[in-house]
């Protein structure tokens, strides 16, 4: 069986995943339609996903269970009771991919569920274009099914990894959300620790970073270090405070490790920022 590489790129390595790793595709397939599945629950021997492009079903998978609609890429690893119910006709793609090296438990957990997708138009234009090749199954046909698969997966990424504003953005998080981003920010520069925070919210680590995801555009620990970029960068700019100053004013125990963040996650070290032309 023909299996093609599609990059998943991420940045999501503040907590656990790692910076980029890549799927490969081993089955696409279409189902319009479908009133009811053969089996209410399921088990493959591949990660799966449903990507929904019409009607709605709910489902199971571990701990994960809601109701996915188009703009839903419902994951299950492998391994792992698949239970489904559809709640009105379901047209959806079928996909088995593996992984090029196996996800931590933390990143499964991640990767599991239902995974939101906004750019509707988008995402219908990838779908139709999967839906004219769904009966194909030769290399050519597998090859632009990579293509098309592997851009929903960039645009996931992409809507998950764009920084959103809290304060623009505030308003599609619920009250615990809220809070949560609220004690970052009153925390941000001193010790912070996410499962503490998430116990006083009574979660889990896991629906802590999923449900801040879904609500801010990037997990507790990206919003941490942005509030800690963005405070370093002001104070290149504006002082002439040490880099070691600076690191622990900004939450950081020490200037080296300050200097490798704001080199991974601006581009260039903290000395080449403070030389750019000020006004």
């Amino acid at each position: 069986m023909l299996r093609w590489n599609i990059y998943f790129i991420s940045h999501m390595s503040g907590d656990g995943m790692r910076s980029d790793f890549a799927i490969r595709l081993v089955t696409h397939l279409y189902w319009i339609k479908k009133e009811a599945f053969a089996l209410e629950r399921d088990i493959y021997s591949y990660w799966t996903i449903f990507a929904v492009e019409d009607g709605r079903f709910i489902y199971r998978i571990g701990d994960q269970q809601g109701e996915a609609g188009l703009g839903s890429l419902v994951v299950c690893p492998p391994n792992t009771w698949f239970h489904r119910k559809t709640l009105e006709p379901l047209s959806f793609h079928f996909i088995h991919f593996t992984w090029n090296a196996e996800p931590s438990l933390e990143e499964i957990q991640l990767l599991s569920g239902a995974l939101k997708i906004t750019d509707i138009e988008r995402l219908r234009s990838n779908y139709l274009y999967l839906r004219m090749l769904a009966l194909e199954q030769d290399k050519t046909a597998m090859e632009r099914k990579q293509h098309l698969v592997s851009d929903i997966w960039r645009l996931y990424e992409l809507e998950t990894n764009m920084p959103r504003e809290i304060g623009l953005n505030g308003m599609l998080a619920d009250v615990e959300m809220r809070t949560a981003a609220q004690l970052i920010i009153d925390n941000a520069f001193g010790p912070i620790d996410m499962k503490s925070l998430a116990l006083s919210l009574q979660l889990t680590p896991v629906q802590l970073t999923r449900r801040f995801r879904a609500a801010y555009g990037m997990t507790p620990s990206e919003y941490t270090t942005r509030l800690r970029l963005d405070r370093a960068s002001k104070l290149l700019l504006e002082t002439e405070l040490s880099i070691e100053k600076i690191a622990q004013l900004c939450g950081y125990e020490n200037g080296f490790y300050l200097s490798r963040i704001f080199r991974s996650k601006r581009g260039m070290p903290p000395s080449q920022y403070r030389s750019m032309p000020r006004v």
